[in-house]
């Protein structure tokens, strides 16, 4: 069973992506679709099934030299569980999604097979995630890593006609690639130390890295924290934390369904995942610990801020997603691995919903994506909008205060908040309940911006924006389910007591002895509970006092606050300061080895050699050979005498 799971997306990519000449590219869409659909029914078999005992498959022999020893094998716990059915459902709902969505896409001409290529990218990209989570060695995790981030980049640049999609795509392989490297370092620094990667065995010896230095830098380090900083460095890049976050935002020049798969619900996840996943080696790293809670909660309080004034749909979203990563390694950086588990399950619903409800907008308005010009549409798009409406509900934290009722995001958000308050972590604390009230205010920014009021923009646009087909809405109404109940389902394996928390994980996840912060957080005070609630009270009013009561007074704010505006609006000026930093050098650099090293000194080099040297010696040796016979006669004789006197004075002639 797991084996099929594993291996049905990769079917369905090669079946799709070479064999649509012969079964027709509406075949291939079906048979890929339907195999997505097959590994998701059997990932909710482990997941609903699964009793606590970690279980290895060995597939096939891999690499193998010396001591190091790396089978390909499946690995299934409840960490891989709670992925599988994350990955493969979001994919298959985007696959039916797809249907809908790139039935009729104006970036390609009539008879052109994009979608062919389309549903086998996305199947790829599937089969990479699986790779990635069910890995029981840290080679084979490397390959899914650098897998997904292949596939990223054939989806992200899918509309290569465009320029904007190219440096999108170019940029997100290339930040990644940054990261990567923290993550190869950290797989190098384990061999080194542990002479294996695999998972068993690094856990089993992570209290005696906790003990070891290691020389990196020129200084000594505990290997511990340097291998765990090593690691996050690689988190940072797939999940785009802070400082390695640029990549996200300029990934929605993708297709939209690719910005649900991807964005959403899966490949910035895999940071997160690999941050639990590696808790047993994280749990001795304290000082790392401390760095991931930091840069999570600078995370979320950053990208909230900069989703505050963006008026591009998806890259509000977009940042939305950059803010919630931020809630997640938080939590695990606080060591409540169960915690950031689950706002990765609850988020992967309600952002999957609001970036496909974002994709329905868009394919009603014509593919308008400026907010600017919606407005009005809740009657014209009813059932996407009642979609995004929870999705809204969810990811702003609306429950009932100090109960466990209420939407995903209510629950996983708030034991996060609260997770935060009992790891004695004030900074975080705050900073997230900040990104909270911001949170709910760009939230509803969106939804009044677009479905309330009046409509804005082109007035031929309005007039005929309609409905999507039932492929697109059907998971929207799927993904609206999990968005609401998920968050009450789950709520106790995930946050719940800590003896059925251990009992439901088993050995997935590892607290250290001194770790009660779960404890704690369940008797934090009411004001810490209460506040993820006020947070959000206080950004809904906000939003509805600029968009729908006095809809003047966000021109007017810009206007005072222009600096501000343009701060935020420009994102803080991470991508110009490192333009300045890194691009502009870089290019420099490529232009100086192209034009002087390449050009004047190669080029010119060999070209002197051509033009100058070479034919001079030719036409020497061309006058040498005359065709008398005296010539040659001479130069016989000359020879001889230059012989003999060169041995007389060296001695050679006795």
């Amino acid at each position: 069973m797991e084996t099929i799971l594993l291996l049905s997306p990769l079917v369905g990519a090669l079946i799709c992506g070479f064999g649509w000449r012969v079964i027709g590219e509406q075949a291939g869409q079906v048979i890929t679709t339907g195999l997505l659909f097959l590994s998701a029914l059997l990932s909710w078999v482990i997941f609903l099934t699964f009793h606590g005992e970690t279980q290895h498959i060995d597939l096939m022999r891999w690499v193998s030299s010396g001591s190091f020893d790396a089978p390909w094998s499946i690995r299934i716990d409840r960490l891989t569980a709670i992925m599988l059915v994350v990955i493969t459902t979001v994919s298959s709902l985007v696959h039916l999604y797809s249907f809908g969505y790139m039935a009729h896409d104006e970036n390609w001409k009539e008879g052109e097979h994009y979608k062919a290529r389309f549903f086998a990218y996305l199947s790829f990209f599937t089969f990479a995630m699986l790779m990635l989570v069910t890995s029981d060695n840290l080679l084979q995790m490397f390959f899914g890593w650098e897998g997904v981030g292949v596939a990223s980049y054939l989806l992200i640049g899918f509309y290569y006609r465009k320029p904007s999609a190219n440096a999108a795509a170019i940029k997100a392989f290339v930040v990644n690639r940054v990261g990567d490297f923290g993550f190869a370092l950290g797989i190098f620094a384990l061999f080194f130390l542990t002479d294996s990667i695999h998972f068993d065995v690094i856990f089993q010896k992570a209290p005696e890295l906790a003990q070891t230095n290691l020389s990196f830098l020129w200084r000594d380090w505990n290997a511990a924290n340097l291998i765990a900083f090593l690691l996050f460095i690689g988190a940072m890049g797939k999940s785009a934390q802070l400082f390695l976050h640029t990549w996200l935002p300029d990934a929605m020049e993708g297709p939209t369904p690719v910005s649900a798969l991807i964005h959403a619900a899966t490949m910035v996840t895999a940071g997160v995942f690999l941050v639990c996943r590696m808790s047993p080696l994280i749990e001795y790293a304290p000082e790392a610990k401390m760095f991931i809670v930091v840069i999570g909660a600078s995370t979320a309080f950053f990208a909230a801020t900069v989703g505050l004034v963006q008026n591009d749909i998806k890259r509000v979203i977009a940042y939305s997603t950059c803010s919630q990563l931020g809630y997640m390694f938080v939590a695990a950086g606080v060591g409540v691995y169960s915690v950031a588990m689950f706002h990765l399950l609850t988020h992967a619903f309600f952002k999957a919903m609001l970036f496909l409800g974002a994709g329905s907008v868009i394919h009603g308005m014509h593919h308008e994506q400026d907010m600017r010009a919606y407005g009005g549409l809740r009657r014209k798009l009813p059932y996407t909008y009642y979609a995004m409406l929870i999705g809204t509900l969810a990811i702003t934290g609306v429950g009932i205060p100090l109960t466990h009722i209420g939407f995903a995001g209510f629950l996983s958000k708030d034991a996060i908040i609260e997770s935060a308050y009992a790891g004695g972590t004030g900074f975080a604390f705050w900073a997230l309940v900040i990104a909270a009230a911001f949170t709910s205010f760009y939230s509803w920014r969106l939804m009044f911006m677009t479905f309330f009021g009046k409509a804005r923009g082109n007035k031929h646009t309005h007039d005929h924006a309609h409905e999507s087909p039932w492929t697109m809405l059907v998971p929207l109404g799927v993904l609206a389910v999990g968005a609401t109940l998920a968050g009450m389902i789950w709520y106790e394996p995930f946050f719940g007591d800590p003896h059925l928390l251990e009992e439901w994980f088993g050995p997935a996840v590892f607290m250290g002895a001194d770790n009660h912060v779960i404890e704690e957080a369940h008797h934090a005070p009411a004001w810490v509970k209460v506040s993820p609630f006020i947070a959000m009270l206080a950004g809904f009013c906000l939003a509805w006092l600029f968009y729908i009561r006095r809809p003047d007074l966000p021109g007017r704010l810009a206007t005072a606050q222009r600096p501000l505006y343009l701060f935020l609006l420009n994102k803080w000026y991470f991508d110009e300061i490192y333009a300045v930093i890194f691009v502009q050098p870089a290019r420099w650099l490529g232009n100086f080895l192209w034009k002087r090293g390449d050009g004047d000194v190669i080029d010119g080099g060999i070209n002197g050699l051509a033009l100058g040297i070479i034919p001079m010696l030719t036409r020497l040796a061309g006058r040498m050979q005359s065709g008398y016979m005296f010539h040659y006669a001479f130069a016989m004789v000359i020879g001889i005498v230059l012989m003999v006197t060169w041995m007389t004075l060296a001695g050679g002639a006795q």
